[in-house]
């Protein structure tokens, strides 16, 4: 069949295969590119497949050195601006130009050992490079030479399967995901971003091989788990891994959310159900406009917008985390019922733990989750009491830049299916979002440092280091927070020595 798509007809392609032509070569735009092109979704990264001329036989042999020579020539005729890069170990090339990337290819054909993903490459036929695609709708190509342009090559119905948007591997399931059990991860990966459905199938194949996803790095697994973290509606693969027997294997702790106990009669809301619902809402509250993501070289093609502070991918994994520490403070109080007294706190001090497990960055976005989660309860619990200026004084100073993720989080975290008590939620958050505007105008409380510093305070009282230095800053902090004092260095200088003359320091 001919492809008929007006994406295909790039002036970019028609080089591609003049370039082939000369060369006696034939090639065929392969995989994600053909598959995003049908869906009508962008896609920068275009596979190029190369094969000896065989005219249109599929026997006809791949050609690693044809696949650099022809990118030589692409990289020639694009001229200035262009990027080549050869990886001879692997006999692959890269032409890169301005916002385009080709990388080039000999057909090849894999096989593998059982204790590794890494496959054992050979030369191989356009059949067999399409057979070792690990979907139906990544197995589809499209020639590029000039006699055949446009001709598309769909051996395994991928065509049929986007539009029933299945997610299928073109051969046996239970082979494709022993070879590559990263596969597995991908399946739900793909699931989620394009909004598919696995095949019965191939799901009953990820649920018999799970256990192979261990010889997996936690590297290439945090790979496909942030692209699912960064789709429109991440909830739908946490639900998978977890349908699949996936979930206790690679996340354990998030896992252990699960289940309802009861006890006398009362129980409590699933707290699985209850995190996946704040993601999906924290995802909503970020989808308000129209822009793609790009958070460490991943690029989901979702239309969402950027959070202001560019922690879009990060703010999804505190909402993931933000209950993370229930299960180990769950205590039945007789009169209370349940209840998860410090879990706030007590998932804090997992971040860094669960992060280390996985391989996720130990840096300031580790902590900035950490600190997510040991804050969401934090406007909870204010808009249960008075909101006094100065709890949400420290509440600003605490949060700093990352207040308005916070507040965000805190909104997503409004799941109660009662109409009345979500606009209460929702009236009472405006009402300290009104009084933090207020405070921060007045006061310049965020990220503020105590207008008298520590060596200031050793030269005006003739002291050397000690813990009393720190608790005159400590204390001079807290007057300001608490409004004894506003945010000025006379009235600081003025407080510090009113402290130091009840101590007879002067």
């Amino acid at each position: 069949m001919t492809y008929n798509g007006s994406e295909i007809d790039l002036p970019v392609l028609h080089l591609v295969g003049e370039e082939a032509d000369k060369l006696g070569l034939e090639c065929y735009v392969i995989g994600g590119w053909v598959r995003d092109q049908i869906l009508h979704r962008d896609s920068k990264d275009i596979d190029i497949v190369v094969v000896n001329s065989g005219k249109g036989n599929s026997s006809a042999s791949g050609s690693p050195e044809g696949g650099l020579h022809l990118a030589e020539a692409v990289a020639r005729r694009l001229g200035k601006g262009t990027h080549l890069s050869v990886f001879k170990t692997y006999g692959t090339a890269q032409v890169k130009n301005h916002d385009l990337e080709l990388e080039f290819v000999g057909a090849r054909r894999e096989s593998y050992q059982h204790d590794s993903r890494n496959p054992i490459v050979e030369n191989g036929t356009l059949e067999e490079d399409q057979n070792r695609r690990d979907f139906t709708i990544n197995a589809l190509a499209i020639c590029l030479n000039k006699n055949r342009y446009g001709e598309m090559l769909d051996p395994f119905g991928g065509i049929e399967d986007i539009r029933q948007r299945i997610i299928r591997t073109p051969l046996d399931p239970n082979i494709t995901f022993s070879d590559d059990p990263l596969r597995m991860m991908r399946a739900i990966r793909f699931a989620t971003q394009l909004d598919f459905k696995i095949h019965p199938d191939t799901l009953e194949a990820i649920r018999r091989n799970r256990e192979r996803i261990n010889i997996i790095t936690k590297e290439r697994i945090n790979d496909e788990l942030n692209k699912i973290m960064l789709s429109q509606k991440p909830s739908k693969g946490w639900k998978l891994l977890d349908e699949i027997g996936l979930l206790p294997l690679i996340f354990p702790e998030l896992a252990a959310l699960k289940g309802v106990e009861t006890k006398d009669g009362r129980g409590h809301k699933d707290v699985f159900y209850h995190t996946l619902q704040v993601l999906d809402n924290v995802a909503n509250l970020q989808s308000n406009t129209t822009g793609e993501i790009e958070e460490n070289g991943i690029n989901t093609n979702d239309k969402i917008v950027k959070h202001q502070n560019a922690n879009t991918l990060w703010l999804r994994w505190a909402a993931l985390l933000h209950d993370i520490g229930k299960p180990r403070s769950k205590a039945w109080d007789p009169q209370a019922g349940w209840t998860f007294r410090n879990h706030n706190y007590i998932g804090a001090k997992m971040v860094p733990r669960i992060f280390t497990k996985m391989k996720l960055p130990l840096n300031e976005k580790m902590e900035y989750v950490a600190k997510l989660v040991d804050l969401h309860m934090r406007p909870i619990n204010l808009i249960e009491d008075i909101v006094t200026d100065s709890a949400v004084r420290r509440l600003l100073f605490e949060a700093g830049d990352d207040i308005d993720d916070l507040m965000l989080l805190c909104d997503a975290d409004i799941t109660s299916r009662n109409a009345q008590k979500v606009e209460r939620f929702h009236r009472n958050y405006e009402l300290v979002r009104r009084k933090m505007v207020e405070l921060e105008e007045r006061d310049r409380i965020r990220n503020f440092q105590p207008p008298v510093m520590g060596d200031e305070i050793m030269q005006l009282l003739h002291l050397e280091p000690c813990s009393l230095v720190g608790e005159l800053k400590n204390a001079i902090k807290d007057a300001i927070l608490d409004g004894v004092i506003k945010n000025d260095y006379n009235e600081a200088l003025a407080y510090l020595y009113k402290l130091a003359k009840e101590r007879s320091l002067v």
